[in-house]
């Protein structure tokens, strides 16, 4: 798996970047540009989300802060960039977060109690790679699920949805600069990924967004 480019996928999100991440991509992004309003990754998060969950690619750490129920007895973060570890560790420090650095697509040497469930949010499309490849992250993290526990996210598919001209300028643009790297992402091939580590995989896409889950057994 090409190095570099999973570091470029991660790079961009300085502190700067992620001070108007919400705006940007939650806002803006989301709602005009893929077609599925940040309200349905809140409404799937706020479903499958556990009370001892591990969060990867946490970017802003929006989910985590407005929808981790208050009954919560432990959280997890990991991820490849420190800047959103601290962002996304800080503004959950109530909760008093176990954060953990890593590279999903490499094995993980973390010895540590598994979760009851695992979100995946906006990661698929930074890494690089097609979706044969990088599903290798599903079985990395399923081996620190309990069994009957769900992993669930969301990705944007950069194959066979329909986007307006927009979006499709923004998509080059992030995949030419290695931000994304989903030119060939496509939903047989999640679809696949998913039921080869999981059970009870469910999918539904809304504009150039696939929400998935699957349960370890």
């Amino acid at each position: 798996m090409n190095k570099e480019a999973t570091i470029a996928g991660q790079a961009v999100y300085s502190k700067k970047v992620l001070s108007i991440y919400d705006f940007w991509v939650l806002g803006v992004s989301n709602h005009y540009f893929w077609k599925c309003p940040t309200r349905f990754i809140s409404e799937q998060f706020s479903k499958k989300v556990s009370s001892n969950h591990l969060d990867v690619g946490v970017g802003s750490g929006y989910y985590l802060k407005n929808f981790l129920p208050q009954t919560t007895n432990r959280i997890a973060l990991l991820d490849l960039n420190e800047n959103s570890l601290d962002t996304a560790s800080k503004v959950i420090s109530h909760f008093q977060p176990e954060v953990y650095s890593g590279d999903v697509l490499e094995p993980l040497q973390l010895n540590i109690e598994k979760f009851d469930s695992i979100s995946v949010n906006y990661l698929l499309h930074c890494l690089p790679g097609d979706i044969a490849e990088k599903g290798i992250i599903f079985k990395h993290l399923k081996s620190y699920m309990n069994n009957g526990g769900v992993l669930f996210g969301s990705t944007i598919l950069g194959k066979g949805t329909d986007k307006n001209f927009f979006a499709k300028k923004l998509m080059a643009i992030y995949n030419k600069k290695g931000i994304f790297s989903n030119h060939n992402d496509e939903l047989d091939s999640l679809i696949a990924s998913l039921n080869e580590h999981f059970t009870d995989v469910e999918v539904k896409v809304i504009g150039c967004v696939a929400l998935f889950s699957g349960k370890k057994i």
